[in-house]
């Protein structure tokens, strides 16, 4: 069995080899980066796009709380808007770690930040 490190990303990547994902092969992996508003979205996304990755934009208004209302400043259920750049790669872990960097590299001089990474798939693994 593949050792992988002792953090968040090489418990995914063993939690995906668990799942009998071949990490030899290409897989699509979705980077996102949490951004502050609809401005900052659109500059990050530019700046992703002209770095070579793909992205995508997402909205999500948020939950609303007991009484019935999105609060837009609840960090846990509030609005928030996402880029999400997207890579075809073998999932190794050093460019894994290379990316999430290269993302807050562009993002945080605007107060966003990479926020993880996710594997694409035709089946949710849990």
């Amino acid at each position: 069995m593949t050792e992988f490190p002792d953090d968040a990303d090489g418990a995914v990547l063993a939690e995906l080899a668990s799942h009998g994902i071949d990490l030899s092969q290409p897989l699509l992996i979705e980077f996102p980066v949490a951004v502050a508003d609809e401005a900052t979205a659109a500059i990050v996304s530019k700046a992703i796009a002209e770095e070579g990755y793909d992205y995508e934009v997402e909205y999500d208004e948020g939950e609303p709380n007991a009484d019935g209302i999105i609060d837009p400043d609840d960090e846990e259920y509030g609005s928030t808007w996402t880029v999400y750049a997207s890579v075809r790669m073998i999932p190794e872990y050093d460019e894994i770690i290379r990316i999430q960097e290269d993302l807050d590299r562009i993002a945080r001089p605007l107060g966003g930040f990479s926020d993880g990474w996710g594997v694409l798939m035709d089946d949710d693994i849990e």
